[in-house]
């Protein structure tokens, strides 16, 4: 059953503290919304990058978005207890594009994100 558009905001503004961790490179906002078993994949610069959710925190702590970072975050859908967001990146670290989708469970009444997978934008892969 799909929510409320209140829930749809509370889910939005859970992901936004991934936006705000990306854009000052900074992990602490997002280490309030990863679980501590939160998983990640993706490939970044073409080499895969999978498990602990610690590699995403490395990243962000060593980059920061940068001065041109944009953001967007798209909620896809609530479930009750269940929602996927899309988080466009542009500009991170000045040169990468990406697409993020976040899995988010409401749990203990707060949205956690679960798992995080990625697709980097080929025009923007350096080899």
């Amino acid at each position: 059953m799909r929510d409320s558009i209140k829930e749809y905001q509370a889910v939005e503004e859970a992901a936004m503290k991934f936006v705000k961790s990306v854009a000052e490179g900074n992990s602490k906002y997002a280490r309030e919304l990863f679980t501590d078993e939160a998983v990640l994949f993706g490939y970044l610069d073409g080499k895969l990058e999978h498990g602990s959710i610690e590699q995403f925190y490395h990243n962000v702590d060593t980059v920061a978005g940068g001065e041109n970072f944009k953001a967007r975050v798209d909620v896809l859908f609530v479930e009750e207890t269940l929602a996927a967001v899309r988080v466009l990146e542009e500009g991170w670290g000045g040169r990468i594009d990406f697409t993020d989708v976040l899995l988010l469970l409401k749990m203990n009444g707060e949205w956690k994100c679960v798992a995080k997978a990625y697709n980097q934008n080929s025009n923007t892969i350096q080899q």
